[in-house]
């Protein structure tokens, strides 16, 4: 026992040594921002049981609050090239936190839904000045450690504020609206007063040479294929909060035994994320996402033949698994296929992907349940798993080496820049 408790130790010091301080403040700013994400988990309770509106109202502006994700992911993505990582976070959170607290007091529906539209828009804009700015600060064999260890403080945060967000609403659903109004504003000041800017100073223009513009990211065949199989993917685990609770809605089981089944999932991941980084972290991100993808697609594909919560809890910790593997591989593959000077964008557009597919995958769960039954869409997302691990397996044949990092990949008439810690924009 006492061996075994100081190879945990050493496991865990081994896991958060040697990333920089920048890092852990950005990390504090993420756990304290999802420490206070009670809209999102109480929405449709607040809207249903509180206001007295339908379920297709609160549908609605669920898929508002996504469609502001959405367009907000590439602006946002744009700003952090040109403005800044930090400027962009502190717009996108102190924006989210005023709308967040405004939203609390609106009352008329097309007002509500306006304003679940700015909240969608703001709370997803900070994602892709986070990871540009975990890709400036960190060391590039580092990266994939840092994507984890940020994951994880989402999850962890979130699975607290989701366990708290039904003591609050008993209380007051406004007290909700506000105190996440006050723990975004929180790491607002966190990053106003602890994080200096991270993004590179811009490189000589070399003659002919495009600036890194939208238009370069979507010209840039390669990554434009990695977003298009990470919304497959996405679109795979967007099930487990669409899909799972209609099918077991159907199948006679109740709210509460969903709840109980999907907590499987934020446990998990709290649980296995560190130690599956150290299994990950310097293994080939090729065979990672193709078997992270078909562990997806087949775990999801299991759900058919689930018939109790003991089943449906097995299944969860399969595609739990790749969700843990997938999410930091993919980031730290993006950030590789991103140019310095284009970071931001390329995060922008990735993050796009998963807010797209937050949109799609209500509608393609409601009618493939709707017309063909619950086992054809378990059937189809590990048709679509299978597809997305074939799609990975043929594009990294041709990915560059790791040790030559994403910056000396020219993309779309981008010349190479330096990726030293000399080359990042000193503190403003």
């Amino acid at each position: 026992m006492p061996f075994t408790s100081l190879s945990v130790r050493r496991a865990a010091r081994e896991t958060v040594s040697g990333l920089p301080r920048e890092f852990w403040w950005l990390w504090t700013s993420t756990l304290v921002n999802r420490l206070g994400a009670f809209v999102a988990t109480f929405m449709a309770l607040y809207l249903t049981l509180d206001r007295g509106y339908s379920a297709s109202y609160a549908g609605l502006v669920a898929s508002l609050h996504g469609l502001g994700g959405v367009i907000s992911s590439l602006g946002a993505g744009v700003l952090t090239d040109r403005l800044g990582r930090r400027p962009t976070l502190l717009l996108a959170q102190s924006s989210t936190a005023v709308s967040v607290a405004l939203l609390g007091f609106m009352h008329h529906p097309v007002a509500i839904a306006a304003v679940a539209f700015l909240v969608g828009m703001a709370s997803n804009a900070s994602r892709p000045a986070v990871q540009a700015m975990i890709a400036d600060i960190v060391r590039p064999e580092d990266r994939v450690r840092a994507f984890s260890l940020n994951y994880w403080a989402i999850n962890l945060g979130f699975a607290v504020s989701s366990a708290a967000a039904g003591f609050i609403a008993q209380y007051s659903y406004l007290a909700g609206f506000l105190l996440e109004a006050a723990m975004t504003m929180v790491c607002a000041v966190v990053v106003f007063a602890k994080l200096p800017e991270s993004r590179p100073r811009p490189v000589d223009k070399v003659a002919g040479a495009p600036e890194v513009g939208l238009r370069t990211v979507l010209r840039d065949g390669r990554f434009m294929s990695v977003v298009g199989l990470s919304f497959l993917v996405a679109l795979i685990f967007q099930q487990g909060f669409v899909g799972l609770p209609v099918a077991m809605g159907e199948a006679g089981f109740t709210p509460a035994d969903y709840g109980l089944v999907i907590a499987v999932n934020g446990v998990l991941i709290v649980v296995l994320q560190i130690p599956v980084t150290r299994f990950i972290q310097d293994r080939d991100p090729r065979r990672l996402l193709v078997v992270s993808s078909l562990l997806a697609g087949y775990g999801f594909g299991l759900t058919a033949f689930a018939g109790s919560l003991g089943v449906f809890m097995l299944t969860i910790c399969v595609w739990t698994l790749a969700e843990v593997v997938n999410a930091p591989t993919q980031t730290g593959l993006v950030v590789r296929l991103s140019p310095t000077q284009g970071r931001g964008r390329y995060q922008g557009m990735y993050t796009m992907s998963w807010s797209v597919a937050a949109l799609v995958a209500p509608l393609v769960s409601g009618v493939v349940i709707d017309r063909y039954g619950a086992a054809w869409l378990w059937g189809l997302c590990a048709v679509v798993g299978t597809v997305a691990g074939v799609g990975y397996a043929a594009l990294m044949r041709t990915l560059p080496d790791e040790n030559a990092d994403q910056h000396s990949v020219p993309v779309a008439g981008v010349p190479p820049t330096a990726t030293s810690q000399d080359d990042v924009v000193p503190a403003g």
